[in-house]
């Protein structure tokens, strides 16, 4: 008797609206400096999407890039400089190489050197690079309002539906398939571990109501799923 077809998985959520994407970058950049138009801002939006569409990413896609964009919106009243916070939210993940251990401070990198020469003024600059930096490990000091904006948006993934979070799962173990099976639960089993270990994985108000009990029902129904 043949065996049952497999069960199908998440549904894939719709790409962003590329178009849309680069509007709300665009309206992030100086358009002028000294009375004088500054740099078209198009061309470094264009070259971020390519960035974030790469065909080594599953998970930290374009469609990731909108959702935290999304998600700083929704947490913006907590950030003291909510567009340093866009800014860095674009940055975060434009390296990204899923055999690399250097991604974030690559990505900063590319902030301090792509915004100075989009005329951001240079406070803005350092402090979009710091943020991205933060990402490493997602571990704000307190009252870092604009920190723990950022990584409460990026984070927010751990509090999705079952269905979201397991795309998100099977999301990264796409971008990691040339670790074998056993490497790879145990790095993931330690990441999931060490989130757990956390006093507390949101820093913001709105994220420790709406998404921290969801995101530790969430880490801990992987770990079982990985320890069976």
């Amino acid at each position: 008797m043949p065996e049952p077809p497999e069960p199908p998985g998440p549904p894939h959520p719709p790409p962003p609206d590329r178009a849309a994407l680069l509007e709300r970058w665009c309206t992030l950049l100086p358009r002028a400096r000294d009375g004088r138009p500054g740099p078209d801002p198009r061309p470094y939006g264009e070259n971020l999407l390519d960035r974030w569409a790469e065909p080594q990413r599953h998970y930290h896609t374009t469609t990731h890039l909108r959702d935290v964009l999304d998600r700083v919106d929704t947490l913006a009243d907590h950030a003291a400089d909510p567009d340093a916070v866009r800014l860095a939210a674009w940055f975060h993940d434009a390296v990204y190489r899923p055999d690399r251990s250097e991604n974030e401070e690559r990505s900063a990198q590319l902030a301090e050197r792509a915004l100075t020469e989009a005329g951001v003024p240079a406070a803005r600059v350092a402090g979009t690079a710091r943020l991205v930096r933060l990402t490493t490990d997602h571990d704000p000091e307190p009252g870092d309002t604009d920190g723990e904006t950022l990584c409460d948006a990026d984070l927010a993934v751990l509090a999705g539906s079952p269905e979201a979070y397991a795309h998100y799962a099977a999301a990264v173990r796409q971008e990691y398939g040339f670790v074998p099976d056993e490497a790879f639960r145990e790095g993931r089993a330690a990441v999931l571990h060490r989130l757990l270990a956390l006093p507390r994985l949101f820093r913001t108000p709105y994220g420790r109501e709406h998404w921290e009990r969801t995101a530790r029902h969430n880490l801990r129904g992987e770990l079982d799923l990985l320890s069976v």
